[in-house]
C-alpha cells in the first residue's frame, strides 16, 4: 500500500491526492519536503481487458479513497494545506473525469479544516515527484520525459512552465507494452512483468537477425502503432504456423527499440534546445531494462540523464503534495 511514519509532530503538513486512470494515491509531506505518508492502490482491471472506462475508474477511486485515509486514523497533526490533481496536463482543455474524485475529496477536506486548497495537473505532479529528490532539483531549465501508461511526451521545463516539445503522435510506450503483454496472456497493466521478461530475454543466435524494425523519427516526434502491429503480427503468425516464438526475446527487442528511440530523441532535443539535463518521470521510466540501456548508452554523449526514484516514477500523490508545499512556502 505505501509507507507511514509512526507519529507526527506539530510541524505543518501538506496532504496530496491524485486519482489517475489506474491508481488511487494520497500522500503527506512536511515543511522540509520529506515524505511522511505515501499510500497507493491500483485500480482493478478484468483479465484480458486493456483498460478501464472513466466511469469505472471514477467509481473505484470513490471506493478506494476512504480506505487509504484509514492510515490517518489516530494521527494528530497540523494540516497546513491540501493539494489535488484536477486534470492530466497543465494545458487548456485537458480533462478526465477520474480526477474529479481526488479533487472533490481534497476540496472537502480543505474546507473542513479551513486551510488553503491547491490544484495541479497530474503531469506536474509526476515531474515534481522525481525532480524534488534528484540532483536536478535546482535546475531552472531541463528536459523531462513523461512516460506513463497513457502518456509519451518530451517536455521542456523552464521556471516551472511546461511545454511539450516531442514524443509520440499516437499511442504511448506504456500502451504498446501493456497491449503486447495482454496478447501474451498477462494481466493489465503488464509493465512490471514485461520488464522482468525483457531482462530475462536471450539474445538471438544470429546477432544480425532482428524481429522488429526501428521506430522512425520525425524530428522529435514518432508514431508507435507500427511497432505494436509488428508485435501482434509476429505473435499471430507464430500461432497460425504452429511455430515456437521466443517470447522473451521479442519482449527484449521491443524494449530495446523503445530505449533506442528515447535516447535518439533525447540527443536531438539536447542539441536543439542547448539543454543537457534530461530527467525521466512516469511508470515506464521505472523499467530496469530501459533505465540500464539508456544510462549505458548516454555515457560519453553530451547529455546528463537521470531517472527518478523507482518508487516515485509511477503514479503517486507525493509530487502533488510537494507542489502544494511550494505554493504555501515558496
Amino acid at each position: 500500500m505505501g509507507q507511514k511514519r509512526n507519529k507526527m509532530d506539530n510541524r505543518g503538513y501538506i496532504l496530496g491526492l491524485d486519482t489517475s486512470n489506474y491508481r488511487t494515491s494520497i500522500a503527506v509531506v512536511d515543511t522540509d519536503g520529506s515524505i511522511v505518508i505515501d499510500q497507493r492502490t491500483l485500480l482493478k482491471v478484468k483479465k484480458g481487458e486493456r483498460g478501464l472506462r472513466q466511469s469505472e475508474a471514477l467509481f473505484q477511486h470513490v471506493e478506494n479513497l476512504p480506505e487509504l485515509f484509514e492510515v490517518l486514523a489516530g494521527e494528530t497533526f497540523q494540516l497546513s494545506a491540501v493539494a489535488a490533481s484536477n486534470k492530466p496536463r497543465p494545458i487548456e482543455g485537458s480533462y478526465m473525469p477520474c480526477f474529479k474524485a481526488g479533487y472533490g475529496f481534497g476540496k472537502a477536506i480543505a474546507n473542513t479544516f479551513h486551510v488553503p486548497f491547491f490544484v495541479f495537473s497530474h503531469q506536474e505532479g509526476h515531474v515534481e515527484a522525481v525532480k524534488h529528490f534528484s540532483s536536478m532539483d535546482q535546475e531552472d531549465s531541463l528536459l523531462v520525459w513523461h512516460l506513463s501508461g497513457g502518456t509519451c511526451e518530451l517536455l521542456r521545463v523552464q521556471d516551472r512552465e511546461i511545454e511539450i516539445v516531442g514524443g509520440s503522435k499516437d499511442i504511448s510506450f506504456g500502451q504498446v507494452i501493456d497491449r503486447v503483454g495482454v496478447l501474451l496472456g498477462m494481466n493489465f497493466p503488464a509493465g512490471e512483468e514485461m520488464d522482468q521478461r525483457a531482462l530475462q530475454g536471450k539474445l538471438s543466435a544470429d546477432p544480425g537477425r532482428k524481429l522488429l524494425s526501428p521506430i522512425r523519427l520525425d524530428g522529435l516526434t514518432f508514431n508507435l502503432s507500427g511497432i505494436e502491429t509488428q508485435c501482434s503480427r509476429l505473435l499471430q503468425s507464430s500461432e497460425q504456423k504452429n511455430h515456437e516464438l521466443n517470447e522473451n526475446f521479442l519482449i527484449r527487442e521491443l524494449f530495446d527499440r523503445i530505449a533506442e528511440t528515447i535516447l535518439n530523441v533525447s540527443l536531438r532535443a539536447a542539441e536543439q534546445f542547448g539543454i543537457k539535463h534530461i530527467l525521466f518521470a512516469g511508470g515506464v521510466s521505472s523499467s530496469r531494462f530501459i533505465r540500464d540501456k539508456i544510462k549505458n548508452s548516454a555515457e560519453g554523449n553530451a547529455i546528463q540523464a537521470e531517472f527518478g526514484r523507482s518508487e516515485l516514477s509511477g503514479d503517486n500523490a507525493v509530487g502533488i503534495a510537494l507542489l502544494g508545499r511550494k505554493s504555501l512556502w515558496p
